[in-house]
């Protein structure tokens, strides 16, 4: 009896610890199951080139020289005159290797052995658009665009000499000039920008492999001139973009405040105005822009061209716009129409309706340029229109906190360093 409890014992016991050792190698099996499950393989990272993958390929990057064609280059590579034939043939539906500039940028991938064999050729079109030219299989040609980054930059300076080489002592885009001159040309007369008028302005700069390319929109500026402010903010609604004042208004108007851009009055308007040529005083009803000949002249608004021919009077060739039922403006002593410009031609405003020139009686090219109110000759220069479409009611709420935010980085803006150049200048000038 006590014999057969103790064997029963020890099965009780030799099965507890089977149970105990199956069920620790379970446990064991499945943490190893889990262990690979969680394990991930780390992919190494390419190095790409106009989308190629160039880990292990030469790269030869240069730019196109005076004279020299498609087949100048590919012949540096080995390229033989079948292939190249082909190649000219082949990329006419994409691009005409006619076209090839000097100066533009290409770049060369070949294989990384004795044979340095040609794999690619890329031309670069412009800063963002290229085209690449496979021949590691059959010829195979396409077109790519390079990713623009854009950043956020800011510039802010007084007007010494110009608001063009306000620009260039900033250290900035020139360019941003014509920019602020387009937002503001509404409501500021950039020829009467003066000395001592200041401004700041926050705007996207472009930029492709860390090269900086151009300007993107201007996102927001403050430009005082003669003492008072005149502010701008870009504003997207119904999926256009548009720039707009502090209380939501349009800076848009029914006309710009010049035909010109960034040229000098001559002669402005006057009754009686001493005739530099006749050598008599007669009436001037107009302003005189002197600029280069060819100069492009703009419209100043919507219309419809009128008239256009000869003013044996001493208009030389002018082209007359009417607007609505109450204005109407000339342009004189042009050099010659734009492309279209004849009586009962559709213009849109700042079109390109004409080119600066000295035809009629002129003693140097300019442009004599003239608004009729009612029939009536008027100042210029004191032409007034209304706003166009204010911000919708629907985004006000939107727009508002836009504008508080670009506000406050105008405040944030630190230009006191320049601002104190700047003052320096001035006064070293005028001593």
């Amino acid at each position: 009896m006590l014999r057969k409890k103790l064997v029963e014992i020890f099965v009780l016991i030799l099965s507890a610890f089977i149970i105990i050792i199956i069920s620790n190698s379970f446990d064991k099996n499945e943490y190893q199951k889990d262990k690979i499950e969680i394990v991930e393989l780390v992919e190494p990272e390419h190095v790409l080139e106009y989308g190629i993958i160039v880990d292990s390929l030469i790269i030869i990057k240069d730019k196109v020289k005076r004279n020299q064609f498609l087949s100048d280059i590919l012949l540096k590579y080995n390229v033989d005159y079948v292939i190249i034939d082909k190649i000219a043939r082949a990329s006419k539906p994409v691009f005409d290797v006619r076209k090839i500039r000097r100066g533009n940028n290409y770049s060369v991938i070949c294989s990384n052995d004795s044979l340095n064999s040609l794999l690619y050729f890329i031309y670069e079109k412009s800063p963002t658009k290229y085209i690449v030219y496979d021949l590691t299989d059959s010829v195979n040609i396409y077109s790519g665009e390079k990713k623009i980054e854009i950043r956020i930059e800011n510039t802010s300076g007084i007007i010494v000499s110009s608001f063009w080489n306000a620009m260039l002592d900033n250290n900035c885009d020139p360019n941003l000039a014509n920019e602020l001159s387009e937002v503001f040309a509404w409501t500021i007369d950039f020829f009467g920008i003066q000395k001592g008028d200041n401004y700041k302005a926050i705007y996207e700069a472009l930029y492709v492999d860390d090269k900086y390319i151009g300007l993107g929109n201007v996102l927001t500026a403050k430009i005082n001139h003669s003492g008072e402010d005149h502010l701008g903010f870009y504003f997207i609604q119904d999926s256009v973009g548009d720039y707009f004042d502090e209380d939501a208004n349009s800076l848009m108007r029914t006309f710009l405040k010049a035909p010109l851009r960034f040229k000098r009055i001559s002669s402005g308007y006057s009754h009686s105005r001493l005739h530099p040529i006749l050598k008599i005083r007669r009436p001037h009803h107009g302003v005189d822009y002197a600029a280069p000949t060819g100069t492009p002249v703009h419209t100043i608004g919507d219309g419809v061209v009128v008239s256009r021919g000869y003013q044996k009077r001493g208009g030389g060739n002018y082209l007359k716009i009417k607007h609505n039922g109450t204005y109407t403006t000339s342009y004189m002593h042009l050099s010659k129409y734009a492309k279209g410009m004849k009586k009962g031609t559709r213009v849109k405003q700042g079109d390109v309706i004409g080119y600066v020139g000295k035809t009629g009686l002129a003693t140097g090219p300019h442009l004599d340029f003239r608004v009729y109110r009612n029939s009536k000759a008027i100042n210029p220069l004191k032409l007034r229109s209304p706003p166009a479409k204010p911000v919708d009611s629907v985004n006000l709420a939107e727009y508002k906190i836009i504008k508080d935010s670009l506000i406050q980085e105008l405040n944030n803006m630190n230009s006191d360093d320049q601002l104190v150049k700047d003052e320096e200048k001035i006064i070293q000038e005028d001593a």
